[in-house]
């Protein structure tokens, strides 16, 4: 399968990091909808995450868990919401995404472009609460 997260885990693309296990990632959505959306995948490739063995997409749903909880006190929001779509990249993963209104989380709206700066920031401060 060799998808663009594939390519994240193995280190071959850059990625602003958050959360890392041995079975999980987190990072950056580069393009998000807003400030700190963030993504976590498992690391073995699977396109479709109910395609995950239960217990792997439970692990999933715990690791994207803390990542929340973080996310939630480093970026000003009511609820840090969650996706999962699976349409654009063919690797399982869980948007987690800070919300102020349910507007925050429409797909179809204009992704934000921040640059490498604004990323780099961002990740930090989740980071600190992790």
């Amino acid at each position: 399968m060799n998808s663009i997260f594939s390519k994240i885990v193995k280190g071959e693309i850059p990625c602003h990091k958050i959360h890392e296990d041995e079975k999980h990632l987190a990072f950056l959505d580069v393009m998000p909808l807003v400030t700190g959306h963030v993504l976590c995948i498992p690391k073995k490739e699977v396109d479709y995450i109910f395609d995950l063995e239960s217990n792997e997409l439970a692990d999933l749903w715990k690791f994207s868990q803390i990542v929340a909880h973080a996310l939630g006190k480093a970026v000003p929001c009511k609820r840090v919401g969650t996706a999962v779509i699976g349409l654009e990249v063919p690797h399982a993963h869980i948007h987690l995404v800070p919300l102020q209104m349910v507007g925050d989380i429409n797909f179809s709206q204009e992704k934000m472009k921040p640059s490498q700066e604004e990323l780099q920031s961002t990740a930090q401060l989740i980071r600190k609460w992790l």
